[in-house]
């Protein structure tokens, strides 16, 4: 049978707070993975205590506060564009400075927080993209819910892509809800700008773009959810 989690309803009115977004993620793990955040899979203070004496600065609360909850989770964190560990985090020259904690998996993009932000407890991540280092979410509560969902969207099991036209947009619209999170930029292309969410009971899909066939990428909780996008969306599916 069709349903399950519904992301849209775990997301309505946006991510409020961070700990709003904390609370999704510990949702989003027992819901979508079937394996509840542990203790273990986070970083212990000491990783991050390190990290700050090695920076020479105190990390936001934001950023911490996810490193200690999931950053030992790969599942959640290392499956597409990975999160750094705790001591791999730098800071590069850029915008006077950006403490960089995440990296684009063939090395080109990065995300980060500009040092003239980093005392605020929720600072807002640029990424670099090839016009350079531009916003992408204005606060690093939304950049953690950002990457939960598009790191366990890709290398998921019950995953498949196409091109979307747009004669199926609007049945996109019709059958899955907006998630609640704002638009950002796809560091690739401002032609797979922006991205944005949908969501329906046990089915997930990140559509990249507004253009005639924009990318979309599809996770289901079931075979029969995956079945059911398809049937749904009836695009060139990858597979």
């Amino acid at each position: 049978m069709l349903g399950g989690p519904d992301v849209s309803v775990a997301l309505r009115g946006g991510v409020r707070t961070r700990a709003h977004a904390v609370d999704f993620a510990c949702w989003f793990a027992e819901a979508w993975t079937g394996r509840p955040l542990l203790p273990e899979d986070g970083c212990s203070v000491e990783e991050l205590t390190g990290a700050e004496n090695d920076l020479g600065f105190e990390l936001p609360a934001a950023l911490r506060e996810g490193y200690a909850l999931f950053g030992r989770r790969d599942d959640l964190t290392r499956r597409q564009d990975p999160l750094v560990g705790p001591n791999g985090l730098d800071v590069v020259d850029a915008l006077g400075g950006v403490l960089v904690f995440r990296h684009e998996n063939q090395d080109c993009a990065d995300w980060g927080i500009p040092l003239s932000q980093i005392e605020q407890d929720d600072p807002p991540v640029v990424v670099e993209s090839h016009r350079g280092w531009i916003p992408f979410l204005d606060r690093m509560s939304l950049a953690w819910v950002e990457l939960v969902l598009s790191e366990s969207l890709f290398g998921a099991d019950l995953y498949n892509a196409c091109e979307l036209p747009d004669a199926l947009v609007p049945d996109l619209h019709a059958r899955f809800a907006r998630v609640g999170l704002p638009d950002y930029p796809m560091w690739a292309s401002e032609a797979d700008s922006p991205v944005r969410w949908y969501a329906a009971p046990g089915r997930l899909v990140r559509r990249d773009g507004l253009g005639n066939h924009s990318w979309i990428h599809a996770h289901a909780s079931t075979a029969a959810d995956l079945a059911a996008i398809r049937e749904e969306l009836p695009g060139p599916w990858v597979c």
